[in-house]
């Protein structure tokens, strides 16, 4: 497959409209609201597991161990970068988030990092849906968060 840089039209809009929208699914610890968004048997890496497969073991083993322990999710939406396949069906997205993390005192601190996503569509236009998610916080960002909020889903 040859590999071409989204421009800033649709295809590039669609990339951060899922980045956009998982971040406020984040924020609100919405994990039902957020399944949409992932294949159903994507494969992840992340802080806590190596491989994860499938939506639940991701949601389970990665996403309600960090959500409800951070603030102020936000991608860095003016940033994002994406590759598609020549069909536009299929695209690599790259972004870097900002959030907020808490030490076990509770003192917070920044945490940052960055994800490279696949994502799939079945036509042109329709939103995409992520088949894989590396997500890793920068060198040096404490791995885990002490906050604790409320869960929406």
């Amino acid at each position: 497959m040859s590999r071409a840089p989204a421009d800033a039209g649709a295809d590039l809009e669609a990339v951060r409209a899922w980045f956009r929208e998982l971040a406020e699914h984040v924020r609100a610890v919405d994990f039902a609201a957020a399944r949409h968004l992932f294949a159903p048997d994507f494969v992840a890496f992340g802080t806590f597991s190596d491989f994860v497969t499938g939506r639940e073991h991701a949601e389970r083993e990665q996403w309600r161990k960090v959500w409800p322990t951070i603030d102020g999710f936000a991608w860095r939406l003016d940033d994002v970068r994406a590759m598609l396949s020549p069909d536009r069906l299929f695209a690599v997205g790259l972004a870097v988030w900002d959030s907020t993390g808490y030490q076990a005192d509770g003192k917070p601190f920044a945490r940052a990092g960055r994800a490279t996503v696949s994502l799939t569509r079945s036509r042109v236009g329709d939103p995409f849906v992520a088949t894989h998610t590396h997500m890793s916080l920068f060198r040096g960002t404490p791995d885990v968060s002490h906050g604790r909020k409320p869960q929406a889903s």
